[in-house]
């Protein structure tokens, strides 16, 4: 317990938690919620990294995160709360339903046990922009949060409601993407 409490604590700030998001059409939303978590090991923080809308092993992420010291792995957990492919409107199926809602199951027992000093909801936002996430179960879940506890949440078309309770939010927008000249996306960089 005593080391929980200098993990959380900073004398500018106290014990308090807030909600970040990132979202927008540019790249670079994940990447940041990366660099949060890596931060956050780094002090000895319990993360929950729970990937919405993405399943499968090729994120060179997950490679990384694989290879990490015992000590930093044992205070990082990741789930997957997709399947190996891109979900949107008109392809989502029962099983992308049924594993995305999953994945927010795990999200709201992490919160109601506090079990995790940071939770991030990579492409939370694509999830109930889809209607499979239920905007209204996610802001009364996350208005209810423990105060220490950080949480982030990233994708495409975040909600106002999500804007609204949130403490930070960065729009990222893009200026030029080499997409525009038909780059495909490119190992180790966009996975």
């Amino acid at each position: 317990m005593e080391q929980e409490e200098k993990i959380l604590y900073n004398p500018k700030w106290g014990k308090i938690g807030y909600i970040q998001v990132y979202t927008g059409n540019g790249k670079g939303k994940t990447t940041a919620s990366l660099g949060l978590c890596l931060r956050a090991l780094g002090r000895n923080w319990k993360v929950l990294l729970v990937m919405f809308t993405k399943g499968g092993d090729n994120y060179g992420e997950l490679i990384s995160f694989k290879k990490l010291s015992p000590e930093i792995n044992d205070n990082l957990t990741i789930v997957q709360a997709g399947l190996d492919r891109i979900v949107y409107k008109n392809n989502s199926t029962q099983e992308d339903i049924n594993t995305i809602q999953n994945g927010w199951k795990v999200v709201k027992e992490a919160i109601k046990n506090n079990s995790y000093n940071m939770i991030i909801m990579d492409e939370a936002n694509i999830a109930i922009d889809l209607d499979i996430l239920d905007l209204n179960d996610v802001v009364e879940t996350l208005k209810n949060k423990p105060k220490e506890m950080e949480i982030v949440l990233t994708g495409r078309n975040a909600k106002q409601e999500i804007i609204d309770i949130a403490h930070l939010v960065s729009k990222i927008e893009p200026v030029k993407h080499y997409w525009d000249i038909g780059v495909s996306a490119r190992e180790g960089i966009e996975y």
